[in-house]
């Protein structure tokens, strides 16, 4: 991989800040309903305890939703500096969702924000609370039309060639919208995003406990978070599956490569707790297996074979042949659109159009490619699997530690037993844990994907914009500095005001 290549600079700069933005996402999806949580509490009980608590809270949610707005915006951008050609050919679908994430949910939570902030004192406990939850809700929604946009890459339904304008085009909006790779993605997201706001506060209170400072706020504050927690990781891990089960329909390289799957897998297919991947080799070596437990996960099913790498380059072989004759005669449309024949042939083949793109993002003439081309851009589709095998195996291994840290602390807190050191420091220790669990999930989700920006239609490479290397060198460095110092920023804020604890009465 020449990393001079624009392509590759432009997939660096979006990976890194989209990475990095989502160090922001997932703590404001959760930390804005424990908030709900705890201010309905203080409507409903008049204790001025909980109100300490909601405000505490708020100000670490303020911080992190600050960020999270600046890395987002600047991150969008990059579908007009970076992917010119992407936002082109499937702007008309892609562009649906994240129009009305704008105008719906975004303006609503940034409306809301602001009243939660300055509206302590000017409206009733009843009025603020319902701005809390309005501003939760935005932030939730915020997430709904985004994750819509993002499946449509991963299962792009609801969408057609149009060979007059050279473009993907929309024609059902209720199929993007009930894509149920969006539906699995959206709730695991969140779900997710519950578990991160949990585990931040209950081992910033668990901090607290230990200094036995601001008590009465922390024991409360350990309390909501461990029984949320515990909710919210029990269904990432069931709702999980659900995702797994989009992949084997959808993503059948995807999946085989998380599970380092050379060979088609017999039924009952048994899930691959440990082994070391060769890429060179197609083969994995020192396998330990659960038994049947993919075939669950994957097929729903005892019974169903699961295919491997090489059962599905042989069948993705023929229909990169397929996809050279869409292409060709979306060259003869382009000079006769009342070519008959080559509209019986694009219909025939045009689901395959993108398998006969592969060749062009190699710099391949489709109409001319040999044999030995054709296998080149086939191989293409194989992704890393070790990185898959191993981001995948760590996020599973986080959510279970997780599991069980949630399940200690909701018995502690239901026995009242808050003198539990070692259960506190586990608390505190596992702080940075949710995030490396999601951020490893967007790994698996993203970089599985590869070589396609839009599975199946449109290959990363073609999607880049017609930039130099350096420019995109010098616009990777400038983000790379500028969100290093919103970090240092954000991490100094962050710090200071969870230090300082609840305001006294």
């Amino acid at each position: 991989m020449d990393m001079l290549d624009p392509v590759v600079l432009a997939r660096l700069q979006f990976a890194l800040t989209a990475l990095y933005h989502f160090l922001f996402v997932p703590l404001t999806l959760g930390l804005c309903w424990l908030l709900v949580i705890l201010e309905a509490t203080y409507v409903m009980t008049g204790k001025d305890v909980w109100r300490r608590a909601t405000r505490f809270w708020g100000k670490l949610f303020g911080i992190n939703f600050a960020m999270g707005v600046a890395t987002g915006i600047t991150m969008e951008f990059q579908f007009g500096t970076n992917w010119a050609y992407y936002s082109h050919y499937v702007g008309d679908i892609f562009g649906v969702p994240l129009a009305i994430e704008g105008l719906m949910a975004f303006f609503l939570e940034s409306t809301f924000v602001g009243l939660f902030f300055f509206g302590w004192d000017k409206l009733s406990r009843r009025a603020h609370l319902m701005c809390t939850f309005l501003l939760a809700l935005g932030t939730n929604l915020s997430a709904l039309w985004i994750l819509i946009a993002n499946a449509w890459m991963q299962n792009p339904v609801g969408a057609a060639f149009n060979p007059e304008t050279m473009r993907m085009e929309l024609t059902s909006f209720s199929d993007v919208f009930f894509n149920p790779v969006a539906q699995a993605k959206f709730v695991h997201t969140l779900g997710a995003g519950y578990v991160v706001g949990s585990v931040f506060m209950l081992a910033i209170s668990s901090y607290f406990l230990l200094k036995n400072r601001h008590v009465d706020v922390m024991k409360r504050s350990f309390t909501v978070a461990a029984a949320f927690g515990l909710a919210a990781c029990l269904c990432v891990i069931v709702l999980g599956d659900a995702s797994g089960y989009e992949v084997t329909l959808n993503q059948q390289m995807k999946l085989a490569g998380i599970e380092a799957m050379w060979e088609r897998e017999p039924a009952p297919a048994g899930f691959t707790l440990f082994g070391l991947p060769n890429q060179q080799g197609r083969s994995t070596a020192m396998q330990v297996k659960v038994p049947w437990a993919l075939g669950l996960i994957a097929t729903r099913s005892f019974d169903q074979e699961i295919p491997g790498i090489k059962d599905i380059l042989a069948e993705t072989r023929p229909r990169i042949q397929h996809g050279i004759e869409a292409y060709r005669a979306v060259k003869t449309l382009q000079k006769n659109k009342d070519d008959d024949k080559a509209h019986d042939v694009l219909a025939k083949y045009g689901k395959d159009l993108g398998y006969g793109l592969l060749l062009k993002s190699r710099g391949v003439d489709p109409l001319k490619a040999t044999p030995a081309q054709i296998d080149e851009a086939n191989n293409m589709l194989v992704p890393h699997v070790a990185v898959l095998f191993w981001s995948f195996r760590f996020m599973v291994g986080i959510g279970f530690w997780l599991l069980g840290l949630f399940a200690a602390a909701f018995w502690a807190a239901s026995n009242r037993r808050f003198d539990k050191p070692l259960l506190l420091k586990a608390a505190l220790f596992s702080l940075p844990l949710p995030w490396i669990s999601t951020e490893l999930g967007w790994i698996v989700a993203e970089y599985g994907r590869q070589p396609w920006a839009i599975e199946g239609v449109l290959p990363t490479g073609l999607g880049a914009s017609a930039t130099s290397a350096q420019l995109v060198l010098t616009s990777l460095a400038a983000f790379v500095i500028f969100y290093t110092t919103l970090l240092v920023i954000d991490i100094t804020l962050m710090v200071r005001y969870a230090r300082r604890g609840p305001e006294q009465v």
